[in-house]
């Protein structure tokens, strides 16, 4: 079973599921040329699909286009369901950085069909995680920046005041759709600046100094 686990402890929590939101920052929005939601677009992604801060992402054999998506991810730690603002606040235990790996070759060929995005998003080593700091620990202000590199070089730079949707209203709304449960992980949306990846590329992402991962493409 793949865990989260907590940064400077011994503490891990098995992870239940990867929940994900989409269209969460207009300048990437507009780099896809996708139209601005009135509500948080939302998919899932499996835990298999999870890897940790040195391991490496398989770029698929169906694929000619990955791409990297940097963002912030929430650990949920309690059970909530139809959570008001209060309760969706107490129940982010812990932040980390993660990387949405995403085929957009094969993303663009679905939505023109109209069918979901889920081989796209849901393959193998296509959710990069690293450890989480608990929000007793460090509660986060929005003015953080999150961060990628591709071989040394910035791609992806922002705070989080460009979110559309703050962490807290994204849990309240997911808890509208769904039961959240403990060890659940909410990837918030990518700032702009995404782009693709090579086999043999390294890849830096993190937040501020809170937390960071590094990688590599295989």
């Amino acid at each position: 079973m793949k865990t989260a686990k907590i940064k400077n402890t011994n503490k891990e929590l098995p992870v239940q599921k990867i929940v994900c939101v989409g269209r969460n920052y207009v300048e990437h929005i507009q780099e896809l040329g996708n139209e601005i939601p009135s509500k948080p677009v939302i998919f899932i992604k499996p835990t298999s699909a999870i890897i940790y801060a040195g391991e490496k992402i398989i770029y698929p054999t169906f694929s000619q286009d990955m791409h990297h998506e940097v963002e912030l991810v929430l650990l949920i730690g309690k059970t909530i369901k139809n959570a008001d603002r209060q309760t969706s606040e107490d129940a982010i235990l812990a932040y980390g950085v993660g990387l949405d790996m995403t085929l957009r070759d094969i993303q663009a060929d679905l939505k023109r069909k109209g069918h979901p995005w889920t081989i796209s998003k849901c393959f193998d080593t296509s959710a990069v995680i690293s450890d989480f700091i608990l929000k007793s620990d460090y509660q986060l202000t929005l003015n953080e920046e999150i961060y990628l590199k591709v071989n040394g070089e910035y791609r992806q730079k922002d705070p989080f005041t460009k979110m559309m949707f703050k962490p807290v209203k994204l849990v309240e709304y997911i808890s509208s759709l769904m039961t959240l449960e403990e060890g659940d992980l909410i990837f918030t949306g990518t700032p702009k600046g995404v782009g693709k990846v090579n086999k043999g590329d390294k890849l830096e992402a993190g937040i501020d100094n809170l937390v960071s991962l590094n990688c590599s493409v295989e």
